[in-house]
């Protein structure tokens, strides 16, 4: 069985404006922020199977003690950033992409794994960078366009015999799931179609989503799916249920 390491970055909430902006659910109070303001968690994940580390979406990008949150994170797991083989990416939001890269002691930029591939719907991609605004961030994106490491694919597929993709669409037009096998264990990834438990449990049509209704529909379909196939779901925006086997 892999082992699954929740890389919490933390609480935060959302406005209009999109921004991020922290939030201890100890002491503040979500009445006080901007009327609308959303509640978000971010959780990105280390897979470690028997064969390699992957990390699953890398974040916002921010800072703790020096460091990228995300390498915080591993190395206070015992990874190196050296370590991870590869990165898999469900869409291009902002807080799904700010640990992809980080600026180095040169002050440029560089991808965040130096020896880890990354794959990226292409589709995806190109549609992030025709719509630059307050979700996709154009220099989170640019370094991706030609770079080595990067791995493009276009729809479903399999990356290799451990791990498959789905074009999902829903929560924007090009987000993928993933499946990763590992023995007998099937993981399944939802992203932001499926980014919360609770969100499986009950229909409901969320006004954030590119098209709402099949974001909807696709997760009654991966709650049934995964219940016969006993699926364990890791779900990015759930700090008290970051995984589950139903």
């Amino acid at each position: 069985m892999a082992q699954i390491i929740p890389l919490l970055e933390g609480s935060f909430t959302v406005d209009k404006s999109k921004a991020f902006h922290p939030f201890d659910t100890e002491k503040d109070n979500l009445q006080e922020r901007p009327h609308g303001s959303l509640l978000v968690e971010v959780q990105p994940f280390l897979l470690k199977t028997a064969e390699e580390n992957i990390v699953i979406d890398t974040g916002l990008g921010f800072e703790k003690d020096g460091l990228l949150q995300l390498h915080y994170n591993l190395i206070e797991n015992g990874v190196q950033p050296e370590d991870v083989d590869k990165v898999l990416t469900s869409h291009l939001h902002k807080d799904h992409t700010g640990g992809m890269s980080k600026i180095n002691e040169e002050g440029e930029k560089e991808l965040s794994f130096p020896n880890a591939t990354y794959y990226i719907n292409k589709k995806e991609l190109d549609y992030a960078l025709d719509n630059i605004g307050s979700s996709y961030v154009e220099e989170q994106l640019t370094i991706l366009v030609d770079h080595p490491q990067v791995t493009f694919f276009d729809g479903d597929g399999e990356i290799n015999s451990s791990i498959s993709h789905k074009l999902s669409g829903g929560h924007c037009p090009y987000h993928q799931v993933f499946w990763i096998k590992d023995d007998e264990d099937i993981y399944f990834y939802g992203g932001d179609v499926a980014p919360q438990y609770s969100q499986l449990k009950r229909r409901f049509i969320a006004k954030y989503d590119f098209d709402g209704r099949k974001s909807m529909e696709l997760r009654q379909e991966y709650l049934e799916k995964g219940k016969n196939k006993n699926w364990i779901f890791l779900f990015y925006h759930d700090i008290k249920t970051p995984f589950i086997q139903l």
